[in-house]
């Protein structure tokens, strides 16, 4: 029953995809943002624009269901074994989810066609109705915004120079991000969310509005809010690098999606829940958050 569950979350969302929109006129952009930097993209106002480092090392994926009674099928890592460990490089990712603001700028920068839906809202609050295209498209507009811009931090410039690359968290690194290295349930522990992270409710609220002073690297809504894409192909565990496809479309497959959103009850934001989305299908409910990554 615990994978019939899932699959009615992953199903529905790898549907057809909605028509794609134009976006009538290159939209209006605040000329200030509380807490982010209009002279940058409307990333967050802080020493590296909101990416915040991970370090290297081994961290603990997926679920032991002797440990929680609520995990899925999918998240178990063999038929042997429980859980896994996977040992990651360090990376870097960003606080908050994406905004409305920050995808915006892409969109007035590009003139890109976009859903109509994705540039419909408060300017902090996450972007949704984006694709898995629509969001490498954004990390590839941001990666070369970062590596020409003049307000890129050095640290970042420096990076990027040395060959890594703005793109979507794999789904190790989002769950590392996640749950840190003591394989905790939520992104703050154990215990469920109370007034961890926006879940249960009618919509998405400003990013990283919700305290959530005990979460892993002091992230934001990495449960609830919009559910997350990621740069991995939904595949069973145990976990590969070959799942990322690098941008490629070439062949069909699904996307993972992590965190959950607004719209769904607790056992669905917990760390290790694994979704997965169509690359054309646009909801409001499914957004993004990005990596500086080798």
């Amino acid at each position: 029953m615990r994978w019939a569950l899932l699959c009615v979350v992953t199903v529905s969302l790898g549907c057809q995809p909605t028509a794609q929109g134009t976006a009538p006129t290159t939209p209006v952009l605040p000329s200030a943002l509380d807490g982010f930097r209009a002279d940058a993209w409307y990333l967050p106002d802080d020493d590296l624009l909101g990416f915040v480092g991970i370090p290297a090392g081994p961290f603990v994926m997926g679920s032991d269901a002797a440990v929680d009674g609520q995990a899925f099928e999918n998240e178990r890592w063999s038929p042997d074994q429980a859980q896994g460990t996977v040992s990651l490089t360090d990376f870097y990712i960003s606080r908050t989810e994406v905004t409305l603001a920050q995808y915006a700028a892409f969109v007035a920068a590009t003139g890109t066609s976009v859903s109509d839906d994705a540039l419909v809202g408060e300017p902090d609050h996450p972007v949704g109705s984006v694709s898995w295209p629509d969001a490498i498209a954004y990390c590839r507009w941001l990666d070369t915004m970062l590596r020409e811009g003049s307000e890129t931090p050095p640290m970042l410039r420096d990076l990027l120079r040395d060959g890594w690359r703005v793109t979507l968290p794999s789904e190790a690194e989002w769950e590392k991000a996640a749950r840190g290295a003591d394989a905790r349930v939520y992104p703050w522990g154990n215990a469920p969310p109370a007034d961890a992270a926006n879940h249960d409710s009618a919509g998405p609220r400003a990013v990283g509005s919700v305290a959530c002073p005990d979460c892993s690297f002091g992230l934001a809504d990495m449960a609830g809010n919009v559910w997350e894409l990621t740069r991995s192909r939904y595949r069973p565990y145990p976990f590969s690098e070959e799942d990322d496809p690098g941008g490629d479309l070439a062949t069909d497959a699904l996307f993972v999606m992590r965190g959950g959103s607004f719209a769904d009850q607790a056992n669905l934001v917990r760390a290790a829940v694994r979704g997965g989305a169509d690359p054309g299908v646009r909801r409001a409910f499914i957004g993004f958050r990005v990596v500086i990554t080798r």
